[in-house]
């Protein structure tokens, strides 16, 4: 799984023993357009703990240990890079008005590779639209719903089946209440927010979006039980 670039850059930060801003945003770059998933990352913190072991030993020990815990930071997605970064580390946005849903949409824009999908109501034929053309663009999609508020008016279960979107409807007699979404297994969309006009247009609701792996990782367990569980 070798990835020239980012071993590049390794060997380049190595040999200075530090990591420098402009350094950061590269590899962090790197790994975004990468999508790093759990598994690469961990390869990656593998290859800068080889790359130091092989300089450990000699008299540069306590600078190669600086730069493989600069380096470990950055993989571990701990250290936002700046602070450009850090206010896209986590943001967020309350209802009514157009705040909650723009970021909805905006993130099913964005999204390159997969969107899971777990709201007990979506009515909203802005944010439907919106789903409809995100597969259309060869994004894969999973959506997760309520029994209940599946069959009532306005809801649009049936009209993302149509499209060819895989949908798993919730089928006890309690709710399917959650309400979050999971962007490309790197970006969780959470709150009180259900996918309707009225929650944009009356209530009084929240998202939040974060790009914490450990958050994600944690809504992405429950979202694939669920779908094992319901499917």
């Amino acid at each position: 799984m070798t990835h020239e670039p980012l071993d590049r850059i390794l060997k380049k930060t190595l040999e200075d023993f530090k990591v420098s801003r402009n350094e950061k945003r590269v590899l962090q770059r790197i790994l975004d357009e990468l999508g790093a998933n759990d598994q690469q990352r961990a390869f990656f913190r593998h290859r800068a703990f080889e790359l130091a072991r092989a300089e450990v030993l000699g008299p540069e020990a306590h600078g190669v240990l600086d730069w493989l815990e600069s380096i470990v930071k950055i993989l571990d997605a701990d250290e936002p890079t700046d602070s450009s970064s850090h206010r896209e580390h986590a943001e967020a946005f309350f209802s009514p008005g157009d705040d909650c849903r723009n970021a909805i949409n905006g993130q099913l824009r964005r999204a390159k590779r997969s969107v899971d999908i777990c709201v007990f109501t979506i009515t909203d034929n802005r944010i439907s639209d919106c789903i409809i053309e995100t597969i259309d663009r060869g994004v894969s999609i999973r959506i997760i719903s309520d029994n209940d508020k599946s069959e009532d008016r306005g809801s649009d279960i049936e009209r993302f089946e149509r499209a060819g979107i895989e949908v798993a409807i919730d089928k006890s007699e309690h709710h399917m209440h959650h309400k979050f979404a999971i962007f490309d297994q790197r970006i969780t969309l959470t709150g009180s927010y259900n996918w309707t006009r009225s929650a944009a247009e009356r209530n009084e609701e929240n998202i939040l979006v974060t790009h914490d792996a450990r958050i994600v990782n944690r809504f992405l367990k429950e979202f694939n039980q669920l779908w094992s569980d319901l499917r």
